[in-house]
């Protein structure tokens, strides 16, 4: 197990993947933050769902992660695609049968492997995290936010909480990712699924039937990350998302064992 986790973390550590990651993370991470604080003044909607939240708002110790719960969704759809086709393309490179000559338990592997995403899943929320709040301090003064409660004990502790629930969130859509890539063994495929479900498909299916909401995966994954809202549980939304990981991981876990590895 602990070669298959510094065999995939040696990848992961690619100039290519690593740094392209965390740049575009880095970019949307200061752009969404920039547009909350700097269109405060204009009384123009600035932020998610064309909302409007004021300086006196920010102002609370909330305000200090408000931009990195902006970009939770963002960072949980950058998992699943890299959790994907970091699975699937050991298919369409040929590159799982060299792994099975030196490791033979696939399950072996694919622990190794969920492990050294999930670590990078890690870095890359840190650093989302570090980004949102410099962003935030920088911008305060131009919207005319107090700060002095954003390090406050609440402050501090609420940022805790929030890291844990937005790294959580990241990793129950990375391991969907991995789930898809597992089963489609297409990288293309594995993401587009992901992403279509994810981002289109359970927006509109939420929309038009509300009932569904508390039932939909993406749903109550990107919930977690907020720690919890009004019309879902912070509990539930953990209970159903491991529920459909669990069943996922099960039968993904199944047919690894037994399918071919050739694509």
């Amino acid at each position: 197990m602990l070669r298959s986790f510094f065999a995939e973390s040696r990848k992961l550590r690619r100039p290519t993947l690593a740094l392209s990651t965390l740049l575009t993370v880095a970019a949307f991470s200061v752009l969404f933050t920039s547009i909350v604080f700097l269109r405060i003044k204009t009384g123009e909607p600035n932020t998610k769902m064309g909302e409007r939240i004021t300086a006196t708002e920010l102002s609370q110790y909330f305000g200090l992660v408000y931009g990195f719960k902006l970009v939770a969704f963002f960072l949980g759809i950058t998992a699943l695609c890299i959790f994907a086709s970091q699975t699937a393309q050991e298919y369409t490179f040929g590159t799982l049968r060299n792994l099975l000559v030196r490791q033979p338990a696939r399950i072996k592997i694919l622990v190794g492997k969920f492990l050294a995403m999930s670590l990078f899943a890690a870095i890359m929320v840190a650093f989302t995290a570090v980004m949102t709040i410099v962003t935030s301090f920088a911008l305060a003064g131009k919207g005319g936010v107090e700060t002095a409660q954003w390090l406050s004990g609440d402050g501090v502790k609420l940022l805790g909480e929030t890291y844990g629930n937005v790294l959580l969130s990241t990793i129950c859509f990375g391991a969907l990712g991995m789930i898809l890539g597992l089963l489609f063994r297409s990288p293309i495929t594995a993401i587009s699924i992901g992403v279509l479900w994810s981002l289109i498909l359970e927006a509109i299916l939420g929309a038009a039937i509300r009932s569904t909401l508390q039932w939909l995966p993406a749903q109550n994954m990107g919930n977690i990350a907020e720690g919890g809202s009004t019309t879902l549980s912070y509990s539930h939304s953990i209970l159903l998302s491991l529920a459909y990981l669990g069943v996922g991981l099960a039968v993904v876990g199944f047919l690894f064992k037994r399918r071919d590895v050739a694509n």
